[in-house]
């Protein structure tokens, strides 16, 4: 036979805590305070447990959480997940970079794609990651995909101020032809 769990928490009663799991938000604290409710009522950890949607072990577990810590012990804790792949100062970086534009010359291209982002951030940080990744990080930056569109670096305005002069189709506007309608 298992061994009854013992609270040794005083300052609620079973009614006081099924009070105060009407104003809990998160589900899975509220049944964990119900089934912590129904040991305080004198009801078995195994048929407590059953009712909660939970396995013996793990009511166990919980009630020793809330017999160190009360009911905040009972919240469900989020991990925090995976360390960021660049500091702040990097991503500090990445932006001013972004913002800079690139290099035709050192990078051998007029604008940033994800694909030529994700090769300068390998050179610059020894950081390999997806373009989805590079695109994601342009989000949260603030900065969207969407890019002049580009122009050549030897672009001469003076040439094409003179072609637009000379050119035939430059020289007269273009006005929509009459449509004719077949009867």
């Amino acid at each position: 036979m298992a061994i009854p769990v013992e609270i040794t928490r005083t300052e609620h009663t079973a009614a006081e805590l099924r009070r105060l799991s009407n104003r809990c938000s998160d589900g899975a604290q509220v049944r964990r305070i119900l089934a912590i409710a129904m040991i305080l009522d004198g009801r078995s950890r195994t048929e407590a447990a059953e009712l909660n949607g939970m396995d013996r072990q793990t009511l166990r577990d919980w009630a020793h959480r809330y017999n160190n810590a009360g009911i905040d012990g009972l919240v469900s804790r989020r991990s925090p997940g995976r360390s960021p792949v660049l500091t702040e100062q990097q991503r500090a970086e990445l932006l001013a970079i972004v913002l800079a534009g690139p290099d035709p010359d050192i990078n051998g291209v007029v604008r940033w794609r994800c694909s030529d982002l994700k090769a300068e951030v390998s050179r610059r940080f020894f950081v390999d990651v997806h373009e989805n990744t590079i695109g994601r990080w342009l989000h949260e930056l603030g900065l969207t995909r969407l890019q002049p569109r580009p122009y050549h670096p030897k672009k001469d305005p003076e040439a094409e101020l003179a072609f637009k002069k000379t050119s035939a189709s430059w020289q007269r506007p273009h006005s929509p032809r009459p449509l004719s309608v077949a009867r």
